[in-house]
């Protein structure tokens, strides 16, 4: 092959060959091919097979390998992201740049002057407002400059990229009402249909061909959404669209997910999504019969899992800072400037520093911030809405009956014990009110399972970590829960739980702020006290720091 590396990459038969042994050929001959490629990479950038193996060249680079391939895209950037096969060229260099490598692409694409300035590259951040403000241009001049350079890209759909979901990000900061919500438009029927590119990086033989043209099938069919809901970026344009749509927008994104609401449920992103969608959306009816009984089905699974879990709680009890991080909360605030008004804006921003700060803000504040999620023409209150979703669907009889199915490992695990809590004190607000009489039988279930003795098999609910901390805060919230388990599992028993993890559990009963929970435990428990035997942490100085 040497010496004639750049006729096999442009050969569509060979190029494969070449990518396959670049892949696992030694560093010195994999630098031969890069330094006897590197005058044509942009060339065959453009090219339908030996675009594969310029990525695979990108994604095995050295760190001066890749930054003379940046630096050989300059001046190229907008026209390669145009191509609709160079954009994956560009994409893939851009995810494998560092900070200031992504800069110099991204400034390419935002003005003709900023290309200029490679002073910027150095700065920390990279806002498009910041830089602006910094140099004094004018916003009139950048918007007509990055229309042109988005435009081609949206009558192409070419919009499954992380460099263009930054690059769009950043154009609706400083785009007025009027062109804010013609990207947003533009961008709907793309994200709702299935992608026309596709990745095949990886050749592991050729009598896997066929089964990989049958992957490639299925994964094209499948909505873009789903695809860009793997970065932050792409969370936030699907946000965009969801909230800043119409209401025939929304139906359509909706049933665009008919049969995928799973994969983005265990998702990092894909689950605020959902979040978000389970929040905003008024058509209860249409969510309910693509949505919530899709994910009904594998209520289980979805209990257990870490993203799985989300959605749930985000109907159990909207916007708590308990389950999401700060980062989380703000993603799911996003919205566009130009298209919410200044007093949203204003709002929205303070809760989202509220939460960063008070882990239980949600909960302190009368009504919560469940009304922050809000579409631009959602009328439905956020309460009835989360009633229809959580009850009239039916969906909280499979949540409930699967908490008590499976209410041992739920006390005992990180994750499920979340959902067991917010079902078992009836959510925020109370939203499962109504049906007191099955959540009676939770508390009888979780009960049942703290009475058992203690044995070496299994390690009782008192004594584990996160079972412990989660029926102490049933105690404090719950009254009826609190009386239950008294009566089946720890009257006449406070002395043999009065140490370690399952003291926390006894000294609740006289934390409460109930006078009659009180009263339940107060001639056993303060003996106890008393004598030394009983330590109440003080965990109301911990709360308010």
């Amino acid at each position: 092959m040497d010496g004639k590396y750049f006729e096999i990459a442009g050969s569509h038969v060979t190029a494969r060959v070449l990518q396959t042994c670049v892949k696992w050929c030694s560093q010195p001959e994999r630098d031969a091919v890069f330094v006897a490629l590197q005058p044509h990479l942009l060339h065959l950038s453009r090219k339908k097979y030996a675009v594969f193996l310029v990525k695979k060249l990108i994604k095995l680079a050295t760190k001066k390998q890749l930054a003379l391939f940046i630096s050989s895209l300059h001046g190229h950037v907008a026209s390669l992201l145009r191509h609709t096969i160079g954009a994956a060229v560009v994409d893939c260099a851009f995810h494998q740049a560092t900070p200031p490598q992504k800069r110099s692409l991204l400034l390419e694409l935002y003005s003709t002057e900023l290309q200029l300035f490679k002073d910027l590259t150095e700065q920390k951040s990279c806002s498009l407002l910041e830089t602006i403000s910094k140099l004094g241009l004018q916003k009139s001049s950048v918007l007509q400059y990055m229309t042109t350079v988005i435009q081609p890209l949206l009558e192409k759909g070419i919009v499954e990229y992380s460099i263009v979901h930054t690059v769009i990000l950043e154009y609706l900061t400083i785009a007025d009402k009027t062109s804010a919500s013609d990207v947003i438009r533009q961008l709907i029927p793309h994200l709702t249909q299935g992608s026309s590119v596709v990745d095949g990086d990886e050749l592991s033989g050729v009598a896997e061909v066929p089964t990989k043209s049958k992957a490639k099938k299925k994964r094209s069919s499948e909505p873009l959404l789903i695809r860009i809901m793997q970065t932050r970026e792409g969370l936030k344009i699907g946000l965009a669209c969801l909230k800043h749509g119409s209401a025939k927008d929304r139906k359509k994104i909706i049933k665009s997910l008919k049969g995928q609401n799973m994969k983005l449920a265990l998702g990092d992103y894909g689950c605020l999504f959902l979040a978000c969608l389970l929040s905003i959306v008024d058509d209860t009816k249409l969510v309910t019969k693509v949505v919530i009984d899709e994910l009904t089905k594998q209520l289980k699974e979805l209990i257990f899992d870490k993203n799985g879990r989300r959605p749930l709680l985000q109907l159990l009890h909207p916007l708590c800072s308990r389950y999401l991080t700060p980062t989380d909360l703000i993603c799911l605030k996003y919205s566009v400037p130009s298209l919410v008004s200044k007093d949203e804006a204003s709002e929205s921003a303070t809760k989202v520093n509220l939460d960063s700060k008070l882990d239980d803000v949600a909960d302190k504040e009368p009504g919560g911030s469940e009304d922050t999620l809000v579409a631009s023409d959602s009328k439905k209150d956020p309460f009835k809405r989360r009633q229809e979703l959580l009850v009239k669907s039916e969906l909280f009889e499979v949540l409930i009956e699967t908490c008590i199915e499976n209410v041992g490992e739920l006390l005992r695990t990180n994750f499920g014990k979340d959902v067991l809590y917010e079902v078992a004190v009836g959510g925020k607000n109370n939203v499962l009110e109504g049906v007191t009489d099955r959540i009676h039988v939770l508390h009888n279930a979780i009960a049942s399972d703290a009475e058992r003795p203690r044995t070496e098999d299994v390690e009782h609910a008192f004594d584990n970590y996160h079972s412990s901390r989660v029926i102490r805060k049933m105690i404090l919230d719950c009254p009826a829960f609190a009386a239950t388990l008294w009566k089946k599992a720890l009257k006449g028993k406070c002395k043999s739980f009065a140490d370690g993890f399952s003291s926390k559990v006894v000294a609740a009963y006289l934390e409460s702020s109930d006078s009659k929970v009180k009263d339940l435990a107060k001639s056993e428990v303060q003996p106890l006290i008393d004598g030394g035997i009983l330590k109440i942490p003080d965990h109301k100085a911990a709360e308010k720091k």
